[in-house]
């Protein structure tokens, strides 16, 4: 049984820009890198598998990446993760600039250098949520939207089921906790101070450029995604609780950001602009797998920006343990109890 508060995927995951470029959010070789390529290599094999379950079509495309350098600053730090992205066996070209504009001629003239990386992609975020739900409802899933569950029971610490803000009581013998930023208003209830805070972050979208922008562009806190008809631009960051705003600042800055990328979308007109709030913690890490102390409570939060990206991992290796009760060596880092052993000067805020 699923219980969702809202309709699915009403929240993050509709707001998400649904890339799928995994180096971007690597800072070096270890567990984090290999938690973010095994998800990335599952999405090939599961888009076919939902698109023939569902019949629904998720906008997975293939569109590679130019990650690009406008200055001397950004272009060492450039050459250094080009330098790391090397180990991890995605194909990929450094570009000088002259070279960036025949991938992609609507760049700025200021481009010196770009990554070129082919295989990264993109996807319909909220058409992917959207079809795991359909999936998993022609598979037996009961899902009940519109039901936020307000308790959750248990008997020392084992969860033996929760209540709903209708009053139902439903029992269990595992439980999943996938609340992403409002995982705490559970947690908390039963002593569990799970450090997951909300960022808000804020996109816009302009028209599509004639002839079309092609490849998704990463510049300096600032990411282009072109679409058939639209170019999503994102994305601000900020700590400011669950209040969701979308501000002309926000939209402002981040039409500016694109324009220094690509001068041509001056032209364009912002279309529409959201907002969504992503999972936070301390380290920018997810929380995966089971509660510590707990026997049968297990944790899938705290994904932050990767969130879509790490989806089909997060699942599968989460229906995995329930099932055999081994945890993935994948997920073993990122478990709950890791906050535990860091001090204050060893996490870092984002």
């Amino acid at each position: 049984m699923l219980f969702e508060r809202e309709n699915i995927g009403q929240q993050a995951s509709s707001a998400a820009a649904g890339l799928l470029a995994p180096l971007g959010p690597i800072p070096g070789p270890g567990s984090f890198a290999d938690l973010l390529l095994a998800s990335f290599q599952q999405f090939p094999a599961l888009v076919v598998e939902l698109e023939n379950i569902t019949g629904l079509q998720l906008g997975y495309e293939q569109t590679g990446t130019l990650r690009v350098a406008r200055n001397p600053r950004r272009l060492a730090r450039l050459k250094q993760r080009f330098e790391t992205w090397q180990a991890f066996g995605l194909p990929l070209s450094w570009l000088d600039g002259d070279e960036a504009r025949l991938q992609e001629p609507w760049l700025a003239p200021n481009v010196c250098s770009a990554v070129y990386v082919p295989e990264e992609a993109q996807i319909n975020a909220a058409q992917l949520v959207q079809a795991f739900a359909l999936a998993a409802s022609k598979l037996g899933a009961q899902l009940h939207t519109q039901t936020p569950v307000t308790t959750l029971l248990h008997e020392d610490k084992k969860i033996v089921g929760i209540m709903t803000a209708q009053g139902d009581i439903v029992t269990c013998n595992h439980l999943v906790l996938t609340m992403g930023a409002w995982s705490t208003h559970l947690t908390s209830s039963i002593g569990i101070d799970l450090p997951v805070r909300p960022i808000q972050g804020q996109m816009i979208a302009l028209p599509q450029l004639q002839p079309a922008l092609q490849h998704i562009i990463f510049g300096e806190s600032i990411y282009v995604i072109p679409r058939s008809t639209e170019i999503l631009v994102g994305a601000t960051k900020a700590d400011i609780g669950f209040e969701i705003q979308v501000t002309d600042e926000g939209a402002d800055q981040l039409h500016q950001k694109a324009r220094r990328l690509i001068p041509s979308l001056a032209t364009q007109s912002i279309e529409r602009s959201w907002a969504g709030i992503r999972p936070g913690t301390p380290d920018s890490h997810p929380i995966l797998g089971p509660a510590a102390g707990w026997e049968n409570l297990v944790l899938a939060s705290g994904h932050n920006s990767v969130g879509i990206l790490l989806s089909p991992l997060t699942g599968s290796s989460i229906a995995d343990y329930i099932v055999t009760g081994q945890l993935s060596t994948l997920l073993q880092p990122f478990q709950s109890e890791r906050f535990q052993k860091l001090s204050v000067h060893e996490v870092q805020e984002e």
